[in-house]
């Protein structure tokens, strides 16, 4: 044993030398060592040597303005940041001087101030790549999602020549930080440790009031609702240094168990207030009473479907100053705005940010008390579960269900909708995905019509969907892509550009209101009493502006509704975590926390936003997520679910040898339906939703193979019975199954 460590050891000895040599020999030549001993080199030292506090101030600019030209991709618009944004440029120079503090701690100053400045550097680099390819800029959420983006389509945020240039790059800075550590000078009559150290301690605590300070006077701020306008006002490093470091939520001021139990017995007390005047739906003439006031609708023993569904960017561009187009590129929603309850919807996020305009709408919670681009699914929503209105609907008796044309891991949404207590989610895994937009990145929506529809006959009663489509997800392309589109667009004041991203953008938008007409026409065939609350998550990531948009605030979207059981016409704007409180409290369903204190501070005509409807929503969401849950105490307590992935079971009926592969016949196959034999699996072939194949060669007679519907990161969604392969070239009586085996242990 002690040989094979040796030889182990000697191996990785020899390895090092040989990646050490050409370093070195690098390091030893006479280039470098000319530039050491140049007259040039030394008195750039001697500037630094001697008053290295001061020059780092000039160096901390640079660095920032560096950051800026990269994550603007316009040395014109980094020029544009420090003359508008000087404040904020400051700050962010600060920080970076700070951090170059740390290199008085050493004698290696040189050889550390350059590995600080490259962090920047790089993280501006990173920057910069990743707006090449997405709106919204990189923070410490992304840590996280590095596995969700990789399993989304067109997104390689590296071409071959991108990754070629960084490991060039990178290699580069390996050999200059060699050199240095060889032949960079050390600092010397440096002052007592203790003296350096009490100096880098002091600037540290200072960036703590100096922040508050540039907050509390407007300089700054501390919640970015368009987080990349965020990160263009207040520079890259601070957007990204804020998601770093503020994240989650603050104990509120005023927490304790005796104020959440006045404001639980204050909802409770309303609750129990309520006069119920119910609406006779059906009159003996078949019209409705319209001199009744209003609050509740009467359905009768047979509570109504109740269908959310998010809009991925839809925009009506009806409200778009500057947008032409040859006809009405969504008839059937304003026919919805002309018939039905609608209004503005005031959402969290500008330009992206889904899964937060999606939290606030299933939990009635706020983002904004949470860190600057945080995702509460992608953080606090992995340790703890949370209320959400599937719980309030559940204590109804509704069986609660997720439809959604894109992946189960993405946003961590199947650990997050099962913290929320729903009950069933179909994602894309689950779904015979064939159509797809024209630029072939993102499914259409109409798959999500028959999903809705096995959804909610998997249950006998009530059902509560949420439906997530992906048609008018950017990004949106600057060239002509159909040749023919059935809107023609003409963007006045834009570029050519820009034009053909409005037109490929209305045309998807086109066919989601064909898909919404379609969709409801299948929820109206059912005979049931349905109601479904329609919204836009965002704005699309078109860099509009707020004199840009009719209602001058980039976070208004639309909603719409729909319903087949006389719910009267009443228009009323609303923020994203008020939506289903306020539909809820107008079908007479007041349980629920959240849900029934949102009914009551709108009843005492409370404006959201504002100090009188926030400061309570803060310390009910803090205790829920964060704190002791006095809130399940003195009300409804809510636990999370073992959620099902799917509602149809994956089948393997029958399965034939032909031309070297090995074909399986079965039910609900998808183009993420991936073979199992002996529980390893293999590659497979997506032939159709009810064929798929393998190699011949990858099964023998008597196998055991499985069908799994599989998510990212190698989960199983969803497994199929279990099937054993039997090879026409074996004898009948030498192939054993599952049967056999259980007849032997049986008559054993």
């Amino acid at each position: 044993m002690k040989k094979i460590f040796g030889k182990i050891g000697a191996f990785f000895k020899q390895g090092r030398q040989i990646i050490k040599k050409p370093f070195v020999a690098l390091a030893n030549s006479k280039a470098v060592k000319w530039y050491f001993d140049s007259k040039f080199h030394k008195g750039w030292i001697k500037l630094w040597t001697d008053y290295a506090f001061w020059m780092h101030i000039p160096l901390s600019m640079l660095l920032v303005f560096i950051m800026e030209w990269l994550s603007r991709h316009s040395l014109v618009q980094a020029c544009g940041f420090v003359i508008d944004h000087t404040g904020p440029f400051l700050f962010n120079s600060y920080c970076i001087f700070v951090a170059l503090s740390i290199v008085f701690l050493s004698r290696r100053r040189g050889w550390w101030r350059l590995f600080i400045s490259m962090i920047f550097i790089i993280l501006g680099i990173i920057n910069c790549i990743i707006l090449l390819n997405r709106v919204s800029p990189f923070g410490y959420t992304d840590l996280y999602m590095i596995s969700d983006l990789l399993t989304m389509q067109d997104s390689n945020y590296f071409s071959a020549t991108q990754a070629i240039i960084s490991i060039i790059a990178l290699i580069v800075y390996i050999i200059i930080l060699v050199i240095y550590a060889k032949f960079g000078p050390k600092k010397k009559d440096v002052k007592p440790f203790w003296q350096r150290l009490v100096l880098v301690i002091a600037l540290f605590i200072s960036l703590y009031p100096t922040t508050i300070f540039l907050r509390s006077s407007g300089v700054m701020t501390s919640y970015f609702g368009n987080l990349s306008q965020g990160y263009l006002d207040y520079g890259y490093l601070y957007g990204f240094s804020t998601s770093v470091l503020d994240r989650g939520m603050n104990r509120p001021f005023g927490y304790s168990d005796s104020k959440i139990k006045s404001i639980i017995e204050a909802d409770q007390a309303y609750v129990d207030s309520i006069q119920t005047t119910t609406y006779d739906i059906a009159g003996e003439d078949g019209q409705s009473d319209g001199n009744l006031t209003v609050t509740e609708i009467d359905t009768g023993d047979n509570k109504p479907n109740i269908v959310v569904m998010l809009l991925e960017s839809f925009y009506d561009v009806s409200e778009c100053e500057f947008l032409e187009t040859s006809e009405d590129p969504i008839p059937f929603v304003h026919y919805l705005e002309d018939n039905y309850s609608t209004g503005h919807c005031i959402v969290p996020v500008v330009g992206a940010g889904t899964c937060n305009s999606e939290f606030e709408i299933l939990t009635g919670l706020s983002c904004n008390f949470f860190g600057p681009g945080e995702y509460p699914q992608k953080t606090i929503l992995k340790e703890t579960d949370v209320e959400s209105y599937a719980d309030v609907l559940h204590d109804d008796g509704y069986a609660t269900h997720i439809v959604h044309n894109n992946g189960g891991n993405f946003y961590s949404r199947a650990n997050a909708f099962s913290m929320m207590g729903f009950d069933t989610f179909s994602s894309k895994e689950m779904l015979d995905i064939t159509e797809y937009t024209p630029l072939g990145n993102w499914p259409t929506d109409d798959i999500l019509i028959g999903g809705t529809m096995d959804a909610m006959d998997s249950t006998d009663g009530s059902d509560f969907v949420y439906t997530i489509t992906v048609e008018g997800h950017g990004s949106y392309p600057t060239y002509p892509v159909e040749t023919d589109p059935a809107i023609k667009v003409k963007a006045n004041g834009k570029t050519e550009g820009e034009n053909y991203a409005w037109e490929y953008y209305v045309n998807r938008i086109y066919n989601v209101d064909d898909f919404l007409k379609q969709y409801i026409d299948a929820l109206d065939s059912r005979g049931e009493d349905t109601l479904v609350i329609m919204f836009g998550d965002h704005l699309p990531t078109m860099g509009l502006t707020e004199d840009e948009v009719a209602t001058g605030d980039l976070y208004q979207t639309k909603y719409f509704t729909w319903n087949n059981f006389g719910m009267p016409k009443e228009d009323k704007d609303l923020t994203t975590y008020q939506l289903v409180s306020e539909y809820l409290n107008r079908l007479g369903i007041h349980n629920g926390n959240i849900n029934a204190y949102h009914q009551r501070v709108m009843a005492e005509g409370k404006k959201y936003g504002t100090g009188d409807y926030m400061n309570d929503l803060r310390l009910l969401q803090y205790d829920i997520m964060y704190g002791n849950r006095y809130t399940y105490k003195y009300g409804t307590s809510y636990k999370p679910t073992e959620i099902e992935m799917g509602v149809l079971d994956v089948t393997i009926d029958k399965a034939y040898f032909f031309n070297g592969r090995y074909h399986i016949y079965g039910e609900q196959f998808t183009k993420w339906s991936k073979v199992f034999v002996n529980g390893e699996q293999v590659p497979t072939k997506y032939e159709s939703g009810q064929v798929l194949s393998i190699k011949a060669s990858d099964v023998k007679n008597g196998d055991i193979i499985t069908v799994c519907q599989m998510g990212s990161s190698d989960t199983v969604f969803r497994e199929s019975n279990k099937y054993v392969v039997v090879d026409p070239s074996y004898a009948e009586e030498d192939i054993v199954t599952e049967e056999d085996e259980e007849e032997e242990s049986a008559d054993n």
